[in-house]
């Protein structure tokens, strides 16, 4: 897959939870005039219930969540109509579900170091992924090849990250009305 696609329609952030996905969602959406869909909004209650728990996913947990995620891709494509997506997206099976290598979809992932991770997650007083969970989605992650996705240092100011973002989706990506 070529990280730089042709007439972007979808950007799908990735990176573990804490990493800044639904930040640099909300700014980079703005900036394009696209709408914005954080994945939370696509977990089953089951999944919100067990993480709330500390309960980590398993994989078939992670199923229908990928699947409707997969499912407002394909609408968008369908539709050709741009959008920003977030995803923790944390092993290549998940993201080989979501993104097909002929797809006008933009990878992007987010680096972050496990201090930078806690220190966010403890700022977040009550959501459900729980600080204790971290340490589940790390031991999960198959961080993504550099041809598979714009690798970006989630450590860098938002409005940075969003600016090296543009550049690879490419000017024409940008809503003119």
């Amino acid at each position: 897959m070529s990280i730089r696609a042709t007439h972007t329609l979808v950007v799908l952030i990735t990176g573990v939870s804490g990493s800044g996905k639904t930040t640099l969602g909300q700014a980079l959406a703005s900036r394009l005039g696209w709408p914005f869909m954080d994945a939370d909004s696509f977990h089953p209650q089951a999944n919100i219930d067990k993480m709330s728990r500390g309960e980590p996913l398993t994989d078939e947990d992670r199923q229908p969540w990928l699947d409707a995620i997969r499912g407002r891709i394909e609408r968008s494509l369908h539709e050709r109509l741009p959008v920003v997506l977030t995803c923790s997206a944390l092993k290549r099976r998940y993201r080989d579900q979501l993104i097909h290598a002929y797809e006008p979809v933009l990878l992007v992932y987010l680096r972050a170091g496990r201090d930078l991770l806690t220190r966010r997650l403890q700022d977040r007083p009550g959501h459900f992924f729980k600080t204790s969970l971290l340490q589940s989605q790390l031991d999960a992650l198959e961080e993504p090849s550099p041809d598979e996705a714009l690798i970006l240092d989630a450590g860098q100011p938002v409005e940075v990250i969003v600016d090296q973002v543009i550049q690879a989706v490419g000017t024409d990506a940008r809503r003119s009305d």
